[in-house]
């Protein structure tokens, strides 16, 4: 007979790869975003920072969000999730801090795969960005996840010019048209594709971006990498699955 133990007294339930710290908005989350369980075919842990409002994080009213994020993570941990992601790319900015609070790995921030990307691609290609609000996202951002814009060579789009986005997500009306979401980020995509045709491959960096992941590579033929590619990626590592076939 096997024999288990408890992991920690704060664990209530088991089971649970990702945990996953959400903000606080009013944004429809659909299958495909970080913020819908029904995205991921394992369980995944949310919580959420009430006082992280995302005008309050992309605009970097201040740094004190730090410690919410730090809470969150360690409240994830007690209850003994294998690693911990954010669901905004500009939590990029709090990476190293929460990252050093637990001991289970942290990967807050979707622009922890450019290194990766830029490896794997083929000398003088670049890497396209799409990110809700190219404004805000400042050379901070990558310097905390270990990227040098001066040594890999990215072209940033936002969004934050697209009527639905702007409206349904950085606005947060409360209301979210897919289809036209879908059809602005493909535009942007187009046009940056249009003026940088040495784009090896695409990374969304906005967390509302990876349910068109599919037909942004079906109109681009190139790889397309988001939160989602990040966090199947992580979950693979931290939970490995005995193989079975036959020779």
């Amino acid at each position: 007979m096997d024999i288990y133990k408890v992991n920690n007294t704060q664990q209530s339930w088991y089971g649970i790869s990702i945990g996953i710290i959400i903000l606080n908005v009013n944004i429809p989350y659909l299958p495909g975003n970080v913020g819908n369980a029904t995205t991921y075919p394992f369980p995944v842990q949310f919580i959420k920072v009430k006082e992280a409002s995302l005008e309050r994080l992309i605009k970097q009213q201040d740094n004190s969000l730090i410690k919410h994020f730090i809470e969150a993570a360690k409240e994830l941990e007690s209850q003994g999730v294998k690693a911990i992601t954010g669901g905004c790319g500009f939590t990029a900015l709090f990476q190293k801090e929460v990252a050093a609070s637990v001991s289970v790995p942290v990967f807050l921030s979707s622009l922890l795969q450019i290194p990766f990307i830029f490896q794997i691609l083929a000398p003088g290609r670049k890497i396209g960005v799409v990110t809700a609000d190219k404004t805000s996202l400042t050379a901070k951002h990558f310097k905390a996840v270990g990227v040098d814009p001066d040594d890999i060579p990215l072209v940033i789009a936002g969004m934050e010019d697209k009527k639905e986005f702007r409206q349904a997500i950085l606005e947060e009306k409360g209301t979210l048209d897919s289809s036209k979401i879908e059809i602005e980020l493909l535009d942007t995509i187009e046009n940056m594709i249009q003026n940088n045709p040495d784009i090896g491959a695409i990374l969304l960096e906005c967390s509302d971006l990876p349910p068109y992941s599919y037909k942004v590579q079906q109109k681009t033929g190139l790889p397309v990498f988001d939160y989602i590619t990040m966090i199947n990626f992580v979950h693979t590592a931290v939970v490995k699955n005995q193989f079975q076939g036959y020779l």
